[in-house]
C-alpha cells in the first residue's frame, strides 16, 4: 500500500492509518460533541464500542478502501448518535422508546427487594454502592437509583428534593 516491502509497508500502514483514523474520530468527535463518548444511555455504549471497533480496522486496512469504509462507519455511527440526542431532546415519545427509565432500589432507608429482583440488582451491589457513599447507616438513605446507564446513584443526607426523582420508576 505505502513501501515495497512487506514490513515497512506494515509499520507504514501502522503508523500513518492510526494517526489518520484517530485525528479523524477527534475531528468528527469536536463537531457531534463530547456526547459520543458519554455513556448516558445503553446506545451510547454501543455507539462507543462501535467506534472502537471501526477504528481498530481503519488502523489495520491493507488497502485504501478498506481504510476509508471504516472511516466513514464512524462518521454515520457519530452523525446517528447526534441525531438521536436531538430528537430525544425534542420529543418525549421518542425519548421513551430509546431510554430506559431509572428505577427507585431503595427509598427513605428501606430496601426494595422486588426492585432488586425486577432489575436483577444483588443485595451485595446494593450494600457495595452504599459503602462506596459512605453510608453508614440505612436510615441516612433517601433514595438509592438504578440509573439508565446501570450505574447506581445513592442520595443520602437530611432531606431529599423530590424533582430529582421525577423520572424515576417504582416497581410494583
Amino acid at each position: 500500500m505505502f513501501l515495497s516491502t512487506e514490513i515497512a509497508d506494515i509499520l507504514a500502514r501502522a503508523l500513518v492509518l492510526s494517526s489518520l483514523a484517530v485525528f479523524w474520530v477527534i475531528v468528527v468527535v469536536r463537531f457531534v460533541g463530547l456526547r459520543a463518548f458519554s455513556k448516558m444511555t445503553a446506545f451510547d455504549f454501543v455507539i462507543t464500542v462501535a467506534t472502537g471497533s471501526l477504528l481498530a480496522g481503519a488502523s489495520q486496512a491493507s488497502s485504501w478502501s478498506g481504510f476509508f469504509q471504516p472511516v466513514l462507519a464512524i462518521s454515520v455511527l457519530l452523525s446517528v448518535q447526534y441525531a438521536v440526542s436531538i430528537l430525544r431532546r425534542k420529543s418525549d415519545r421518542f425519548e421513551k422508546v430509546v431510554q430506559n427509565t431509572p428505577v427507585l432500589l431503595m427509598r427513605d432507608g428501606v430496601i426494595l427487594y422486588h426492585a432488586l429482583k425486577t432489575t436483577r440488582v444483588a443485595e451485595n451491589d446494593l450494600a457495595a454502592k452504599l459503602r462506596e457513599a459512605n453510608v453508614l447507616d440505612l436510615s441516612e438513605v433517601r433514595a438509592v437509583v438504578l440509573e439508565t446507564t446501570g450505574d447506581i446513584s445513592v442520595l443520602h443526607g437530611g432531606s431529599l428534593a423530590p424533582w430529582l426523582l421525577n423520572d424515576v420508576r417504582t416497581v410494583d
